[in-house]
């Protein structure tokens, strides 16, 4: 009975520590797929990013400006409506 349970113990022991070495390997494929998955990456040139960094620019002002006109014009509207 005694030889049981130390083999229970044991292969308790044996699946902890399978599963903590499975997980490091999963761990570290994740990691060396993904290392080769951004050597394929065509990243865009210096030129590139800039262009794209003023296109995102201008977009953020003129969208600001937008927001800010409706947040004006429905500011002056609900001051219409409460004064009545």
């Amino acid at each position: 009975m005694a030889t049981k349970d130390a083999a229970k113990k044991g292969n308790f022991f044996k699946r902890v520590g399978g599963f903590f070495v499975g997980l490091a390997k999963k761990i570290r494929d994740k990691f060396r797929d993904m290392f080769f998955e951004l050597k394929k990456v065509t990243w865009p040139t210096k030129k590139d990013m800039i262009n794209y960094s003023v296109v995102v620019l201008v977009f953020m002002v003129f969208m600001g400006i937008i927001i800010g006109v409706i947040d004006l014009g429905s500011g002056k509207l609900v001051e219409l409506l409460v004064k009545r």
